[in-house]
């Protein structure tokens, strides 16, 4: 089976060379991302592996099921770059549902906790061999409240670790997880009341039309202030423009973002050199109270292991069996 993998970066190839040769996968690597305009680099394949940032729209469907390619194997858990309605009974769309949780929510925690303790900003002071304290006040999380938007895997597990540190869980979710709500420590609740009571929110649920812009200018009124809102899932889950102006507002305390809903064109890659022409995110990148990094939350090397495995099976299993328990299958809402 020879695969054609679009947005191949260095840290992509040992794990998918491992598996791919094991199981007599080839894989064949191209640094461009996938769009209407690579397409035609797939010809000759019989699937093609692809990332959050590549394109699999409706026309990139239709090239691809011309040149004969049967699949559409996401490296990833997300797939809203993938018009999946289209592919139906066209093509077959397969992800890696999970990979590392630990991954993410270790992540997630690392973050939080550079943010408010000051972590960053005491790295910086120390290697010019400043060690005033001046600033670098932070506060406890023991007996803090966290809302957590999403109670998956990622996110039971970002639960666990906020449990060690002593603080009190709400979460909410529209498909609540069996036996994670206990009754004292973890307690499902409404939105409105996650954005009221929370000290600390964070996102682990996936993009859809109901959790586009979950954070905006209404849920944002509606928090405590000083509130800390942490994003380590999807960016398009945070409206960017309102989460800008809420810090300047002093409504948010600090942001700590591993997403952007407009990364496309800048995630992974290196514009050091660059103008960045997106003043939004050069705003939130230059305030003191915010950290972003680079959608790295899931870049351990046990979650690339699992990713290669999972991503080599679900491709043998789409040959072999013609279906894959790892399937996107589209659903029509009205059904």
């Amino acid at each position: 089976m020879k695969i054609a993998f679009f947005d191949t970066k260095p840290y992509d190839k040992p794990a998918f060379d491992k598996y791919g040769e094991k199981y007599g996968v080839k894989f064949k690597y191209f640094e461009t991302k996938l769009t209407e305009d690579t397409v035609k680099l797939a010809n000759g394949y019989d699937g093609v592996c692809a990332f959050v940032n590549d394109t699999v729209n409706a026309e990139v469907i239709d090239k691809l099921t011309e040149m004969g390619i049967k699949t559409v194997a996401m490296r990833c858990a997300g797939y809203n770059n993938v018009d999946v309605k289209h592919a139906k009974d066209r093509i077959k769309v397969v992800r890696v549902p999970a990979y590392s949780p630990y991954a993410v929510a270790e992540h997630t925690m690392a973050l939080l906790l550079t943010s408010i303790r000051r972590i960053h900003k005491a790295y910086i002071r120390s290697r010019d061999f400043n060690f005033s304290l001046s600033g670098l006040t932070g506060f406890d999380l023991h007996g803090k409240t966290v809302g957590i938007i999403g109670t998956g895997k990622i996110g039971r597990v970002f639960a666990d670790i906020c449990k060690g540190f002593g603080m009190k869980i709400l979460a909410y979710d529209k498909y609540p997880a069996d036996g994670f709500e206990d009754g004292d420590r973890v307690k499902y609740v409404s939105l409105d009341q996650l954005f009221k009571q929370s000290d600390v929110i964070s996102l682990h649920c996936p993009l859809t039309d109901e959790t586009y812009h979950v954070i905006d200018e209404t849920a944002i009124e509606k928090c405590k202030k000083g509130v800390v809102i942490l994003n380590t899932s999807r960016g398009a889950l945070v409206d960017a423009e309102a989460l800008l102006n809420g810090i300047k507002a002093r409504k948010i305390g600090a942001a700590c973002l591993d997403v952007y809903e407009e990364e496309s064109d800048l995630f992974f890659e290196d514009n050091s050199g660059h103008i960045l022409e997106d003043d939004t995110l050069a705003r939130l990148i230059s305030m003191p109270n915010v950290i972003v990094t680079s959608h790295q939350a899931f870049l351990t090397e046990e979650a690339l292991i699992s990713i290669a495995e999972t991503t080599v099976k679900n491709l043998l299993d789409i040959e072999k069996f013609g279906k894959s328990e790892n399937e996107v299958v589209y659903k029509n809402s009205n059904s």
